[in-house]
């Protein structure tokens, strides 16, 4: 048998055959598709014809998104986006500066049918004055951007709802893309940052089946913000035994329960972070010690990052376990299975759960009755 690795040709790059596969039954599974649709995909990517462009442009931001997409977790997933794709603009890593990067972005946008990606909100506080690019202001470039794009993605939070600019108290009076682009369907694609692994999922969804993928009704695809983080996060199971992390030295801090009580608003959170994870899918923030923060939600800065989260007013019943005040004996309700949505649960531990959050922490705090003689 020949030692040579089969190659295939994407873009202008030459990638083992193996690797290329490999990839397209990667994003598969991450848009939730039946793995017979890798062969669609792989037929789609090695298209020279179907290379997209896109204009990237960069608002009021940190530049966290840009920096994701650039530390993308798989080198060679990365190199065979950015072929597959023509990045005509983007401010902060193409070459070209001051008048030749504004020529590119221009000769884009006079082409059409390209990629939209938008990252950061969109100030009008001081007639726009608080992000103007070579002197004009970013809702003068986003409606001019928008008008020949294909399709429109917001990345971020600050994109997708405003973000950390738009919380109370921002002087700048920010507005995201869809507020701004009423008429226009964007997808979008929030988190602070939002992780790369769903946008190029997205494009690759476009490439293949020439639309986006299905949207929630805020304009999130489904394939990674249709679950609740707290269904599969690996703490649900401490969460419904009633087993809560109370202090970050404690015993249950250690041992990895629930960090609920610290503010963990996984409960109250769309996204796949269980499931993709970042740093080449080795962890993300739960795992790693910290609660989520809801940062592919709405108004997260709002919340407050270790404020506990009412999941009784924000969620549905699927989200915790909806069993009664526990009482001396389990009535046959709670006992049953609870499916949907919110996975598996036993009316036993779902009780417990229920106990102990309902319980106050003052009254946790207090010493046993034999400790108190």
């Amino acid at each position: 048998m020949s030692d040579a690795v089969e190659q295939v040709i994407v873009g202008k790059r030459k990638v083992s055959r193996r690797d290329f596969l490999k990839f397209c039954g990667l994003m598969a599974g991450t848009l939730a598709l039946n793995s017979v649709y890798a062969a669609k995909i792989a037929k789609a990517l090695s298209d020279p014809a179907r290379r997209l462009p896109v204009v990237w442009a960069e608002f009021q931001d940190c530049a966290g998104c840009t920096e994701a997409l650039l530390r993308a977790s798989n080198p060679t997933v990365s190199e065979l986006v950015l072929d597959v794709l023509s990045v005509d603009y983007h401010e902060t890593i193409m070459a070209a500066a001051g008048k030749q990067a504004e020529k590119s972005r221009d000769d884009a946008i006079k082409a059409g049918g390209y990629l939209l990606v938008v990252e950061g909100s969109i100030p009008k506080g001081a007639n726009g004055g608080y992000c103007t690019i070579g002197g004009r202001s970013a809702v003068d470039l986003l409606m001019e951007a928008a008008a020949g794009a294909a399709a429109i993605v917001a990345v971020g939070n600050c994109a997708a709802f405003g973000g950390w600019p738009k919380a109370q108290g921002g002087p700048t009076d920010a507005y995201s893309v869809s507020e701004l682009l009423p008429d226009k369907t964007v997808m979008n694609l929030p988190g602070c940052p939002y992780n790369p692994v769903n946008l190029t999922a997205a494009v690759v969804h476009f490439l293949t089946f020439g639309e986006l993928p299905a949207l929630d009704k805020l304009g999130r695809p489904l394939f990674a913000y249709g679950a609740r983080i707290h269904d599969n996060c690996e703490r649900r199971g401490h969460f419904d035994r009633g087993e809560f992390v109370k202090a970050w030295d404690d015993d249950g801090a250690k041992k990895g329960w629930c960090l609920y009580k610290m503010g963990c608003k996984g409960p109250v959170t769309y996204h796949n972070c269980p499931s993709v994870r970042f740093n080449e899918g080795t962890s993300w923030p739960v795992k790693a010690g910290h609660g989520c923060i809801a940062c592919s939600e709405p108004g997260f800065w709002d919340l407050g990052i270790y404020n506990t989260a009412k999941i009784q007013e924000f969620a549905p019943p699927s989200a915790y376990a909806p069993v009664q005040q526990p009482t001396r004996t389990i009535d046959p309700a709670s006992a049953a299975m609870i499916g949907g949505a919110a996975g598996i649960a036993i009316g036993a531990a779902g009780a417990a759960a229920y106990a102990q959050l309902s319980k106050p922490d003052e009254e946790e705090a207090q010493p046993a009755a034999s400790e108190q003689k």
